[in-house]
């Protein structure tokens, strides 16, 4: 059906230039003919156009076919907002073009010809233009909110190990993250292999990680996605992929893993950590507070001992390993806070 289109359409195409043709060869008098004859020739040459231009339509309808499927195929996947922004690239591109070919049309014998060109490569450029963008909110195109607010709307890539810790459940449960949640096809398909595994702990981690998604799209409503990595090599490792997608889409990365968090930071792509949501949330400890602590085991360094607070904080005491299994007071010394959590330096308090 198509391809009966294309070239149906390229013989209208070809006859219009063909009768355009011969009405300026017999309006400018480059030929002297009666009524009869006029009227002959118009119709030979516009058929000898339109089978031309039937011939070429033949040559290209292949072509266009292929690239027919090709764009069925690409739309079928699509979101209703990439077909929405997709729309209005073309609608955008057609006023362009037809703006530009109010004087084109005017030109003798090819106007006509080239305005259609001219619309379809504008419509095709809009389209193109457009889906750069298809990972913004398309709400966002008709209104000038404040540019913080877009922000924190962006949508949320989550990687594996942030789906297996299980918090961002909670985090989500709260109403803090904002945006739609992605999950990449790769990312689903590492849980399904580690879901498989032969391990019983990598097992029972894929198989929470399918279960906490679970939640997430049935319990909570919470509005989950699953994207195709299109585009983005195969061959590269998953946290690269992630990293690459969330540039394309403009999308925030949602990690706990220490190395991801360093690497985006490098690249300049914006990210949320779990673990640094979980610290913020931790009380702080200052120089020279006091705090009762048990010491469960002793440090790396002679004489250590490690105590941990009841939210998991480690604590190392100075000269503290004679006091392992006791309750001790201590006076904290210095605070240490990474990406990787919180560490707090103290020693015994003296009693005067």
């Amino acid at each position: 059906m198509v391809n009966n289109f294309v070239k149906y359409a390229f013989a209208v195409v070809g006859i219009i230039t063909g009768i355009t043709l011969s009405r300026l060869l017999l309006q400018e008098n480059f030929v002297n003919v009666s009524g009869n004859l006029s009227t002959f020739i118009l119709i030979f040459i516009a058929v000898v156009c339109g089978v031309l231009f039937y011939s070429v339509g033949m040559k290209t309808a292949e072509f266009t076919v292929n690239a027919f499927d090709v764009v069925i195929a690409r739309v079928h996947k699509m979101t209703f907002n990439e077909l929405g922004v997709s729309a209005i690239g073309l609608v955008v591109g057609l006023i362009a073009a037809n703006l530009i070919c109010i004087s084109i049309n005017r030109i003798p014998v090819i106007g006509v010809s080239l305005s259609i060109i001219i619309n379809i490569l504008f419509g095709a450029f809009g389209v193109f233009l457009f889906s750069t963008k298809k990972g913004e909110d398309l709400r966002g195109f008709f209104r000038s909110g404040n540019s913080e607010e877009n922000y924190s709307k962006k949508p949320k890539i989550l990687d594996t190990s942030v789906i297996i810790d299980g918090r961002v459940v909670d985090v989500c449960r709260t109403g803090i993250v904002e945006g739609n949640i992605i999950i990449p096809d790769f990312v689903l398909d590492e849980l399904r292999h580690l879901a498989d595994s032969e391990d019983d702990i990598v097992r029972l981690k894929g198989r929470r990680g399918l279960d906490i998604l679970s939640v997430l799209q049935n319990e909570i409503k919470y509005p989950v996605k699953v994207v195709t990595s299109e585009g983005i090599n195969s061959s590269a490792e998953v946290d690269e992929k992630l990293l690459l997608l969330a540039k394309k889409m403009n999308a925030k990365v949602v990690t706990n893993d220490y190395n991801l968090n360093k690497v985006a930071k490098i690249k300049e792509i914006p990210i949320l950590n779990i673990n640094d949501l979980a610290n913020a949330m931790k009380p702080i400890a200052v120089s020279g507070e006091e705090m009762n602590v048990k010491v469960v085991k002793c440090g790396k360094e002679n004489g250590q001992g490690v105590g941990y607070l009841e939210d998991g904080t480690m604590i190392v005491i100075e000269g503290g390993s004679k006091y392992k299994g006791e309750n001790l007071d201590v006076v904290v010394t210095s605070v240490l806070q990474t990406s990787a959590g919180r560490m707090i330096f103290a020693k015994p308090k003296v009693v005067s």
